[in-house]
């Protein structure tokens, strides 16, 4: 199995639990927890499809020459969007935090089977 291969099948497998957690668990930390192994794995995936074995870094320099560089270096891309997704994700989970925190503080519980009404 290659690297490609096992960073891409990690990631899916990542994304499952993080759903399967979202889905069944009933606390909403926990919830917030699942859907950041979510991100995480749909990280792993995007970094997986962009990974190209025996390539370098996308940089020029005198290691490669711009003739070469089509050949020679893997696509920046991906690397871009994860780091993007980094970002987001974490923002993301800060904001969820916050709500949990703010539920917590005016209804003094975390299960999501206690919040039945669309007003506070």
């Amino acid at each position: 199995m290659t690297l490609v291969t096992l960073a891409i099948a990690t990631g899916f497998a990542l994304v499952l639990i993080g759903l399967l957690g979202a889905l069944t668990d009933r606390n909403i930390l926990r919830m917030i927890v699942a859907f950041t192994i979510a991100n995480t794995g749909v990280n792993l995936v995007l970094i997986g499809v962009g990974m190209l074995p025996g390539r370098t870094a996308p940089i020029l320099d005198e290691a490669v020459s711009v003739a070469q560089a089509a050949a020679r270096i893997v696509d920046p891309v991906p690397q871009a969007l994860v780091l993007t997704a980094i970002v987001i994700g974490l923002g993301v989970t800060a904001l969820m935090l916050a709500y949990a925190l703010r539920l917590h503080q005016t209804r003094h519980s975390l299960d999501i089977r206690t919040f039945t009404e669309l007003k506070w």
